[in-house]
C-alpha cells in the first residue's frame, strides 16, 4: 500500500528537491538519448555508464546515488514495459518545464527521525503526519504538483481487513451520462459533474492565464504564475471531489457484493470525441481502478469482461440484435423475447451473466481462472 502525506519544506530545503530532480532528470534524458542512438541499454550498463559520470561530473557527485540509481531502474522498467504492451511509446526525454519533479529513495537513502523526512546530503523535511504509518516504509517517493506543494508517498505493508460476509452479486457499465451502471439501480455511480459546477471560475481563471502570458519573450511574470497556480487550484479540487466519491461508491459495492463484474472499459478514446469533457470530469479510469483494488484487498471475486457485444445483447434470453444501438438510443428492445430496459442497465446485467455462466452468446469470450491467487478474472 502507498500512504501519501504532505511535506512542509523550507526554502533551502526546497531548492535541494529541485538541484536533485535536475540530476535525476539529466540522467534519464541520457538513458533515452542511450537508447536512440540505437543501443538497447541494461541497467548493468547504465550503472556502468552512471559511476563514470559521477567520477567525472562534481554536480552528479554533490546529489545522492541512491535516488540517481533508482531513477534509472525506473527508466529501465519503463522500457521494459514499453516492449510488452503494444502500442506503448518509449520513455521520452523529460523537459525542464513540462514535467513534474518525482524522486524515488529505497531504504538506505532515507529515515524518520523526530516526526521528520530525513533524505541524503542533511535534507530535513517536516511531515504533516495526517495518519500513522502501519509499518515501517520500504522506500518513499517525493513528488510535487501543479500547485507547488510537496508529498511523500510511502510504500508499506499492511493487514487486510476483513470484508464482511456476503453472497451478492452485481454488475457494472460504464458510462458518460452515469460514470457506473450497475444491475441495482441504487449502487448506480451518478455523474456528479464537480468539474462542471466550477467551469466559469475556471475559465475565468485561464482567461487571466491567457492575458498575462508572455509568450517566448523569457520567463513568465508572477501575475501568470498567480493565475496558474489559481487555474490548477481548480482542476485540483474537482479532482479530489471526483475522487473521493469513487472511493465511497467502491467500498458500498465491496462491502456487499461477492462477485463484482466489471466492464473491461478502456476510456482513452473518449478523449478524442465530443464527449471529452464530461468523460474527463467522470474519471470512469479512476473509478474502475478503485473498485477493483479494493475488490481484490477484500478478498471479492472480481471479473473483467470485456464489452464487446454487451450492449447489443439481451440479458434475459441471450439473443443478440441484429444492428448496433445508437448513441441516441438509451432504451433496449428484444425483437425476440420482447424484454426491454434501459441500455446500460441491460448491459450490466448482461455483464454478470457472463461472469456467472460465460454465456456464450457473446462473442470474443474467454475464462482465464485465476492460478497465481489474485483473485481476478479476465473474460
Amino acid at each position: 500500500m502507498r500512504y501519501n502525506y504532505r511535506l512542509r519544506p523550507g526554502a533551502q530545503a526546497g531548492r535541494a528537491l529541485l538541484t536533485e530532480w535536475h540530476r535525476c532528470r539529466f540522467l534519464w534524458n541520457e538513458a533515452v538519448h542511450q537508447q536512440k542512438s540505437g543501443s538497447r541499454p541494461d541497467l548493468k550498463k547504465l550503472g556502468k555508464l552512471l559511476t563514470e559520470a559521477r567520477r567525472s561530473s562534481q554536480w552528479l557527485r554533490n546529489g545522492s546515488q541512491n535516488v540517481q540509481q533508482q531513477m534509472l531502474r525506473t527508466y529501465m522498467q519503463a522500457l521494459a514495459h514499453s516492449f510488452k504492451v503494444k502500442g506503448r511509446g518509449r520513455p521520452k526525454v523529460k523537459a525542464r518545464k513540462k514535467t513534474l519533479p518525482s524522486l524515488e529513495y529505497t531504504t538506505r537513502g532515507f529515515s524518520i527521525r523526530d516526526s521528520r523526512l530525513v533524505l541524503p546530503k542533511g535534507v530535513t523535511i517536516p511531515v504533516v503526519w495526517s495518519r500513522s504509518l502501519p509499518s515501517e516504509p520500504a522506500s518513499v517517493r517525493v513528488f510535487q504538483d501543479l500547485l507547488g506543494h510537496w508529498y511523500a508517498s510511502f510504500v508499506v505493508q499492511r493487514d487486510t481487513e476483513p470484508a464482511p460476509d456476503t453472497d451478492g452479486v452485481v454488475g457494472v457499465d460504464w458510462g458518460v451520462t452515469t460514470t457506473a451502471t450497475a444491475t441495482d439501480e441504487a449502487h448506480d455511480l451518478p455523474y456528479l459533474g464537480h468539474r462542471q459546477r466550477c467551469a466559469a471560475e475556471l475559465a475565468k481563471a485561464q482567461r487571466r492565464m491567457s492575458r498575462r502570458r508572455s509568450g517566448k519573450r523569457g520567463p513568465q511574470s508572477n501575475g501568470y504564475q498567480r493565475a496558474k497556480r489559481d487555474a490548477a487550484r481548480l482542476h485540483k479540487k474537482a479532482a479530489r471531489q471526483t475522487q473521493h466519491d469513487s472511493r465511497v461508491w467502491a467500498k458500498q459495492m465491496v462491502d456487499g457484493h461477492q462477485l463484482l463484474a466489471v466492464e473491461d472499459f478502456k476510456p482513452k478514446f473518449l478523449a478524442k470525441s465530443t464527449m471529452a469533457r464530461k468523460a474527463a470530469d467522470s474519471a470512469i479510469g479512476a473509478a474502475k481502478r478503485e473498485l477493483i483494488d479494493r475488490g481484490l484487498r477484500a478478498g471479492r471475486k472480481v471479473v473483467l469482461v470485456k464489452p464487446a457485444y454487451t450492449t447489443m445483447t439481451c440479458s434475459s434470453c441471450f439473443a443478440r440484435a441484429k444492428q448496433q444501438l445508437e448513441l441516441d438510443e438509451r432504451t433496449f428492445l428484444c425483437h425476440c423475447c420482447g424484454y426491454t430496459d434501459s441500455r446500460d442497465r441491460n448491459a450490466a446485467k448482461t455483464i454478470l451473466a457472463v461472469a456467472e455462466r460465460g454465456h456464450t452468446s457473446v462473442d470474443d469470450v474467454r475464462h482465464v481462472h485465476p492460478s497465481s491467487g489474485s483473485g481476478v478474472c479476465a473474460v
